[in-house]
């Protein structure tokens, strides 16, 4: 009879699952009893074997079956999650650690860095200006001219006739010029931009960091003891160096300031070209014409100016042999530091 089926099938249901504790094994008990295909739904389909005046009492039972064992199943599930869930281990605490990777400043951000750390002991203050300049601040008022053949010295990206992305640091001078009166120190960090040929030594977007300083009875003597100062901080104090004119054309006197090859140590190499010296930066004594563009009495102050390229600086000091490399991403490289 039905109603007997109906009794065996529960009773082996309750053997089956009882002291399971597995999932995968609950699995396979679903399968077989309450699958579509399973013991409990198969007794449905006998139903059309049943008396009809018994048909609602069996099926009654049918139903009562399928609760039961549905019921139980899921008590039994749920057990077993919330015991893996609080014993469960996750991890092996016998295996090393993981290593956590911590990023870091890129090596210019580094570089600039230390560079800002030495002049703010100088007594410099930080200013920063904006990258698209007009061409009265990037040029005339430092003394270029419209028809100046050292306009021709830089390779200009042009906007309009009128702004352009600045070539140089040196328009940061000219605001800070127009916004303070003298005694002004201050240095100026950001990217510049030039229309060059990208290379190993030359690239079309940099960073310089320009420096000002104007009082009254400044001399030449103190722009060249602030920057053997700055070299000697950074290169460190066995530092050979050099000063030898130069031309730039809002500064003058001018000079460059070399220091001793660090691939050859002086002796002479392609890096160097045999000179056994590497140009670090520019400088020189604030033009007088410059002075009148930011109405200072050029009769009263004066001043000296000097900038250096951040990249150029990281070459040197890091032996970095391509410019390009700084900005490649290249893990390999930029763990390095």
């Amino acid at each position: 009879m039905l109603e007997d089926k109906i009794n065996r099938i529960y009773s082996e249901f309750e053997k089956d699952i009882d002291g399971v504790n597995d999932l995968k094994k609950l699995e396979e008990i679903r399968i077989k009893y309450l699958s579509r295909s399973g013991l409990v739904n198969g007794l449905f389909s006998e139903l059309k074997s049943v008396p009809k005046e018994n048909i609602p009492f069996v099926g009654k039972q049918l139903n009562s079956l399928r609760q039961n064992v549905t019921d139980r199943f899921n008590s039994i599930k749920s057990e077993i999650e919330s015991q893996k869930t609080s014993t469960d281990k996750d991890f092996d605490l016998t295996l090393p650690g993981s290593e956590i990777r911590l990023g870091s400043k890129h090596v210019l951000t580094q570089t600039l860095d230390q560079i800002k750390s030495i002049f703010k002991g100088l007594g410099f203050s930080v200013f920063e200006g904006p990258e698209l300049e007009s061409d009265y601040n990037n040029f005339e008022a430092l003394n270029f001219p419209a028809d100046h053949p050292a306009r021709d010295m830089q390779d200009t990206f042009f906007i309009n006739p009128k702004f352009l992305l600045r070539t140089h640091t040196s328009p940061v001078q000219i605001r800070v010029m127009q916004a303070y009166q003298p005694p002004v120190r201050a240095i100026m960090p950001g990217r510049v931009y030039r229309n060059e040929a990208v290379s190993s030594r030359s690239y079309c977007m940099f960073h310089q960091v320009e420096g000002l300083f104007v009082d009254t009875d400044v001399t030449f003597a103190e722009l060249k003891g602030t920057l053997v100062a700055f070299a000697h901080q950074f290169y460190g104090e066995e530092l050979k160096y050099r000063f030898r004119p130069s031309f730039f054309p809002f500064t003058e006197p001018s000079a460059e300031m070399d220091i001793t090859c660090f691939l050859c140590k002086g002796k002479g190499c392609k890096l160097c070209k045999q000179s056994g010296w590497l140009e670090i930066l520019g400088c020189g004594m604030v033009d007088p014409n410059v002075f009148q563009h930011v109405g200072y009495d050029s009769e009263k102050y004066t001043g000296y100016a000097f900038g250096m390229g951040i990249e150029r600086i990281g070459l040197l000091k890091y032996g970095i042999d391509d410019i390009r490399i700084y900005f490649e991403n290249d893990l390999r490289f930029l763990k390095q530091f």
